[in-house]
């Protein structure tokens, strides 16, 4: 029998997220962490650092940046579609592929199809120029007409893009600035230490395949947190469950105060027997990204964590209640508040325009002094050196912080 807290670090754990890091991190542990995690999903909100460099610098600690766009030129991880628009390990876009392929209701299936049926012959030439020329981006295809509106108002090239994108004809050999440059798939794969065979995975398998992945990201889950993870459709239920625990295949576990079974990957039986015994212990403050796993379903973060989280940079100004893009705080394996911060990169500043508490978090010295580090090491890593705290809730916080900040800095 686990404890809820347990089962709280065991999940962090599997995710790289329960102690500090005792070295410098390496190129390596870029591949490393994204395999870990199963995909790094991608946003492109920049206000700090793009989604995907945040949610590895929380598990890294300070790295290059750069290391995750060699990781994608260099054919080490792909681009696909998995939770969101991912990186993934390169032995898992099979599965990914293959799982898109099969899914005809996925948005993206729907409109890359319909585009294709609306303007095939623009469509073929635009591959074909890919195909003579090589790898190219949105840009590089000049127009003076204006964007139509839908799909977000982007130029018809890029739409088209999009669309051999998600049809599977085309990948994206690396970023430039964040751009997508795209080229045939056949081409990206080839470069890869093992190309992915072009014969289809079935569908049982592939299903089975993403539901025990999910469980070892995932560290510890009840069957209803699943089936989020990679966008399974159906729910995943217990029952569906069984045969795989049967098999030894998964571990099932009971929690204190859960009236649900909990499910372990045995890989992480070594996790498991710790937690059993009590013996986890988090020692790691970070921030960390709103599109991070950890926070991404927010029904599982609710129930594992009791953190009520919305990203609001959809919400109307008037109607947010933190900010435009708030990091939650993860503490000594808690979840323990959240910032609203922006890099201004130019003047060097990293400022947090608010910071909360959770109701009943306390600001304990210990708990300022983890997150005055955290927000150092973070701003640092921005090339934002200094840090300003605006506003917090309880109204003494920034203060606190800020004498907390100031002393490290000058120590």
């Amino acid at each position: 029998m686990l404890t809820h807290r347990s089962a709280q670090l065991l999940h962090l754990a599997a995710q790289g997220l329960l102690r500090k890091r005792t070295r410098k991190a390496r190129a390596a542990d870029v591949d490393a962490t994204i395999a870990t995690m199963e995909m790094l999903q991608i946003d492109t909100i920049h206000v700090v650092a793009r989604s995907p460099y945040l949610v590895l610098f929380s598990r890294l600690g300070p790295y290059r940046s750069a290391w995750l766009d060699d990781a994608l030129a260099e054919g080490r991880i792909a681009e696909c579609w998995a939770h969101e628009a991912s990186f993934v390990p390169v032995a898992e876009y099979r599965y990914h592929r293959d799982f898109r392929l099969g899914r005809a209701g996925h948005w993206a299936t729907k409109n890359a199809r319909r585009a294709h049926d609306e303007s095939r012959a623009q469509m073929e030439a635009l591959l074909q120029r890919i195909r003579e020329e090589g790898p190219l981006r949105a840009a590089d295809f000049e127009r003076d007409a204006p964007a139509t509106s839908g799909w977000w108002g982007w130029k018809p090239e890029k739409r088209w893009l999009e669309a051999w994108f998600a049809l599977g004809e085309l990948m994206v050999t690396r970023r430039e600035r964040f751009q997508r440059v795209y080229d045939l798939a056949e081409r990206v794969t080839s470069r890869w230490a093992e190309p992915p065979p072009m014969a289809l995975l079935d569908e049982t398998e592939i299903r089975r395949h993403f539901i025990l992945r999910s469980v070892r990201a995932l560290g510890i889950t009840k069957a209803r947190w699943i089936a989020d993870y990679f966008r399974l459709r159906p729910r995943v239920t217990d029952d569906e469950l069984v045969p795989l625990v049967d098999d030894g295949d998964l571990i099932a576990v009971s929690v204190t105060g859960w009236n649900e079974v909990a499910y372990v990957h045995p890989d992480h039986a070594g996790l498991l027997d710790e937690a059993c015994r009590n013996t986890l212990r988090a020692t790691r403050t970070t921030v960390l990204s709103p599109f991070d796993p950890v926070v991404w379903d927010r029904a599982r973060a609710l129930d594992l964590f009791g953190f009520e989280y919305t990203i609001e940079c959809y919400v109307p100004a008037a109607k947010r209640r933190y900010g435009y893009y708030v990091l939650p705080v993860l503490h000594r394996g808690r979840l323990v508040g959240r910032l609203d911060a922006k890099a201004h990169r130019q003047e060097g500043l990293f400022q947090v325009i608010g910071v909360w508490l959770e109701e009943g978090v306390l600001p304990t010295p210990d708990l300022v002094d983890g997150m005055a580090g955290a927000i150092i090491e973070c701003a640092v890593w921005h090339d934002t050196p200094r840090v300003a705290i605006d506003a917090g809730q309880p109204r003494w916080l920034a203060g606190l912080l800020s004498r907390a900040i100031a002393s490290r800095l000058a120590g």
